[in-house]
Formats: C-alpha cells, sequence, structure tokens
C-alpha cells in the first residue's frame, strides 16, 4: 500500500446524493473529481446517467466522464488504468483526489487490481449480446450456470452486462471466469482510502428513484437515446444502460412511455440493491443521506485530509 495520503472515496447506490457531497467537498477543499461510475464513461448519455452538468464541470474539474462512444466499451482493467493517472495528475497538482461513484467493481479494480482478461473476439462478443437480446438476460444467466456456476451464484439474472462478460470469458479461453477471480483474489490494497457510503432508508430511497426516473424522461432521455441511434445499434453497451434501454425501445415503438418510466424505475431499484449489497463487502463508513450536504461534508473532512 502507498504512503501518500489516503484517496478520499464517496461511494454507494444511485440516487444517494453521491455527486452532491462529491460536488461540495471539491468546492471546500480544491479537490478534483474522479469519476467511479461505468456509465458516465459514454459520451452524449448526460440525462441518464445524471452526469454532472456543464456548469458543475466549470466549478470543478471532472475525470473519467465522456471518454467514450455508446458503441464502445470499456473494461474494469481499463478504468483502473485511467484513475490511476488521474489520481496521479491530480495530486501532482497539489489537490485532493475525490473518486465518486456506485461501480463497485470498478472500484475494487482500482483499489485491489485486477486479473488481465484476455480480448474477446469481435465475432464471440455479438453472439453473446444476440442471446442476450434474443432470449433475455435469464435465459443467459441460465446458460452461463451450466458453464460457470460460481460466477451465476455471484452475478444477479438481471445484470446483462456482466452476465455477458462471465459467459464470453469462458467461451474465449474455457476457463471460468469465477477461477480466475479466484485466483487473483484482489487481496493487496494498492491506495490508502478513506471511504464513505451514503445511505437511505428503502421507502425514501425509492421515492428519490422514482422522482428522478421521471425527471429524466422529462428532461432529454428519450432525445438522447434517439441521437445515440443514429449511430449506435440498440445493443450497443452505452444503450444496454438501466433507462436508455427501456429509452431505447420508446423509440423504437416497442413500449409506452409509462411502461418504460415504471421499468427503469424497477430497474433502477433492483441496481441500488445490488450496489448496496457490493459495497457493503468493502470497508466504508456509511453516512446518513438525509443530512444536509453541508453537514455531511464536515463529516466526511474530520479530520481535514490533505491535499496530496
Amino acid at each position: 500500500m502507498t504512503e501518500e495520503a489516503p484517496v478520499l472515496c464517496i461511494l454507494g447506490p444511485t440516487a444517494s446524493g453521491k455527486s452532491a457531497l462529491a460536488l461540495e467537498v471539491a468546492e471546500k477543499t480544491g479537490g478534483e473529481i474522479v469519476s467511479c461510475d461505468s456509465a458516465q464513461v459514454f459520451r452524449g448519455l448526460d440525462v441518464g446517467t445524471a452526469k454532472a452538468t456543464v456548469e458543475e464541470q466549470a466549478r470543478v474539474p471532472h475525470h473519467l466522464i465522456d471518454q467514450i462512444p455508446p458503441d464502445a466499451q470499456w473494461t474494469a482493467a481499463e478504468f483502473a488504468q485511467r484513475a490511476d493517472k488521474a489520481v496521479a495528475e491530480v495530486r501532482a497538482r497539489g489537490r485532493l483526489p475525490i473518486l465518486c461513484g456506485g461501480t463497485g467493481l470498478w472500484y475494487r479494480a482500482w483499489l485491489r487490481g485486477i486479473f488481465e482478461a484476455p480480448p474477446i473476439s469481435a465475432a464471440l462478443r455479438a453472439q453473446v449480446l444476440a442471446w442476450l437480446e434474443d432470449e433475455g438476460s435469464a435465459a443467459v444467466h441460465a446458460r452461463l450456470a451450466r458453464h460457470d456456476p460460481k460466477a451465476a451464484a455471484r452475478i444477479p439474472a438481471g445484470d446483462p452486462q456482466r452476465i455477458g462478460r462471465a459467459l464470453e470469458y469462458f467461451l474465449q479461453t474455457g476457463q471460468p471466469i469465477s477461477e480466475a477471480q479466484d485466483e487473483h483474489g484482489f487481496r493487496g490494497q494498492r491506495y490508502a482510502v478513506r471511504a464513505f457510503g451514503l445511505t437511505w432508508p428503502r421507502a425514501l430511497s425509492w421515492e428519490r428513484i422514482r422522482a428522478r426516473t421521471e425527471w429524466m424522461y422529462r428532461h432529454g432521455l428519450l432525445e438522447e437515446a434517439e441521437a445515440a441511434l443514429r449511430t449506435a445499434s440498440p445493443d450497443a453497451p452505452g444503450l444496454r444502460i438501466i433507462g436508455y434501454r427501456d429509452a431505447v425501445r420508446v423509440v423504437l415503438g416497442k413500449t409506452t412511455l409509462a411502461e418504460a418510466v415504471d421499468a427503469t424505475s424497477i430497474a433502477t431499484r433492483q441496481f441500488a440493491k445490488r450496489q448496496r449489497n457490493w459495497f457493503n463487502q468493502e470497508t466504508l463508513r456509511w453516512l446518513d443521506g438525509q443530512l444536509s450536504v453541508e453537514t455531511l461534508a464536515s463529516m466526511v473532512l474530520d479530520p481535514p485530509l490533505p491535499s496530496a
């Protein structure tokens, strides 16, 4: 583990207030935000990923957002490499790096390292995507369970991205990805961190998720999906994100707006539960998200963190 000052990490489920807290802390400390969000890397997908606005980015530098088009894909290993670079550059400027997001695998890959997966052939990736599209994630999850029951037990049947990655890995290498992950072990912590998570009572969390989902559909989610479809297919990685996959179905006339809002709200609630379960495996100090952002910032910065 490095002897440098800890990296401040603000993590946890979607719609918990992480971004607002990170922005407040960054402004109080002169820090810079390093996104740990596998959805915010996509260019042009802003509303549905709750990406920092242009005004917020002008107030505080943000890193690792708007990196790739919707038809491209980033791995956890690629994120870890880019996050290493971003943290080092922020520190070199004498400022505090603040890692903020809810993608637990990416956080673990950055904090503890990750085994190097081999490149996946384009034909194999297209085949797995076709299975997910035609059969649905539950059926492909059952297919994965036949080859790698341990990975299938770890991955929810409603998580098509992780199901697809695990099945691709097995079909490409002949080795279950769970074996490779267990061999790697995620044992060595590469950074000192001071990590926090925001939590809400379940009923209030669901209310916030529903309200944010309705806001997104009113403020450009459908238009962003329609624009992305001009250059990307409906099964592009960026358009399989929660929210966008339902918005795409509306644009293509496969579902109604009301049905899409309901589906996105339910999927987001399920996702938030998975995020909380994931981060419960990490060493975080959980804070009450109902507190004011000013109070939360004071708690995060007590004792004060050095900038570099």
